[in-house]
């Protein structure tokens, strides 16, 4: 971000972006270091499935993941997913750009807490990230340890209404 000291957030569709950004991204070993569930190598085809499996959680439930853009450059993806009945938050932001997450995170939640359907959110953080002071700045506890596809995870709640 050196040309743009102040950031610029704003958020598309992921079928908004150029598919090979979305693959350079998750291809870089940095990015998998704290994303247990991503066990194999992405290839155009799982991008692809990807995407429209995020299109689909739009479709159905009206809320999903975005892309995250910095002064309209990809720099990540995250957003809302339903899990039962809660509402599971998620960032995974390129690792040059880690510095993003607060700031955007604080504008996905400010969606949230304009939608009568999200009283609260919840956060899955593998055991593997150990900076949680930003979860905690926006007021996030922490819950019991949950099992998620045969991985231990942290879990947080946000209240949002």
């Amino acid at each position: 971000m050196p040309e743009h000291h102040q950031p610029d957030i704003s958020f598309a569709r992921l079928n908004q972006i150029d598919p090979p950004q979305i693959l350079a991204h998750m291809s870089d070993p940095r990015v998998a270091t704290h994303m247990p569930l991503l066990t194999e190598p992405w290839t155009p085809e799982i991008c692809a499935g990807f995407v429209a499996a995020k299109e689909a959680c739009w479709q159905r439930d009206g809320l999903g993941h975005w892309a995250f853009l910095n002064h309209g450059d990809y720099v990540g993806w995250g957003g809302f997913q339903k899990e039962g009945d809660e509402w599971d938050f998620g960032l995974v932001l390129k690792p040059d750009v880690f510095g993003l997450g607060l700031p955007i995170a604080k504008k996905a939640l400010a969606h949230a807490r304009a939608d009568d359907r999200i009283p609260f959110v919840t956060f899955l953080l593998p055991p593997s990230r150990r900076h949680l002071g930003a979860l905690k700045r926006l007021g996030a506890t922490q819950l019991a340890d949950i099992d998620y596809d045969g991985v231990r995870f942290l879990k947080f709640r946000l209240e949002t209404a």
